[in-house]
């Protein structure tokens, strides 16, 4: 059976943007009622008496008996607008319900028993459907349906035919996966490559490249001096070049005993 929770409202004044900035610096959240041919009426709630209202139930499967000047309609919260970066409640909808009509809507899907593939296959238990749609009175409207797993085995699944409610119709398409076991996830390492194994680091490289310009420059400076600068000539002779030694030596010498002829 589904759970009712009571809660007061009043009709908010101001509507629109402007108005439910307004309830909210007041500490209260905007919200609508609407349902049966009655025209949308604007409300306001009182902030904490809706997260105490809504804390531990199924809001979407939740009957909420809403009281707005001492009178009380029977309500489901058909959406709730939270705040993008708080968990702030921002806007809540409620649509009135009557005892004897059906009304659609989704109820959650809670998975019982620990599956045998998890157990003795160190398998892993995956939950493809979290909520499914039925139609059904409001008295019997469930706050969730439970769907036991405990006999699926590596590869098995069980589906949206599987699930038993009581007085009420399914809508969702029957052949929907629920839930299913599938194998362990073995985390992959990719194991390097033999080329990373035996190419040399980056900086490695580099360096082997600058001892070889750096070995280039002391073999230049060896044959005659840094590139594009002239060797220095060691002595004067002739076109600017050293003599030879041989030549020196001639020329060193004189005839002895007599002038030059």
């Amino acid at each position: 059976m589904a759970q009712t929770v009571s809660l007061s409202a009043s009709p908010r004044q101001a509507s629109g943007k402007g108005g439910a900035r307004q309830s909210r610096f007041r500490g209260k959240v905007p919200a609508v009622i609407y349902g049966h041919g009655r025209p949308t009426q604007s409300l306001e709630v009182e902030a904490k008496a809706l997260e105490k209202a809504l804390t531990g139930i199924e809001p979407a499967s939740t009957i909420i008996e809403l009281t707005v000047d001492g009178k009380t309609a029977k309500t489901l919260i058909r959406e709730i607008q939270r705040h993008p970066l708080r968990p702030d409640i921002i806007h809540v909808d409620f649509y009135e319900i009557h005892a004897t009509e059906k009304v659609k809507l989704k109820v959650p899907v809670h998975l019982v028993g620990n599956p045998d593939g998890v157990r003795n296959a160190v398998g892993v238990l995956d939950q493809v459907t979290r909520e499914v749609e039925i139609e059904v009175l409001p008295e019997n409207i469930p706050d969730r349906v439970e769907l036991d797993v405990t006999a699926l085995k590596i590869g098995d699944s069980l589906h949206v035919r599987d699930l038993t409610i009581a007085n009420a119709k399914l809508l969702t398409e029957a052949d929907l996966t629920i839930a299913t076991v599938v194998p362990p996830r073995a985390e992959e390492v990719a194991a390097p490559t033999a080329e990373a194994a035996t190419e040399p680091a980056e900086p490695e490289l580099i360096r082997k490249v600058r001892e070889g310009e750096e070995g280039e420059g002391e073999a230049a400076a060896e044959s005659g001096g840094a590139a594009g600068a002239p060797a220095k000539p060691e002595g004067k002779g002739a076109g600017g070049a050293a003599p030879a030694k041989g030549e020196k030596a001639d020329k060193a010498e004189k005839p002895k005993g007599g002038k030059e002829s």
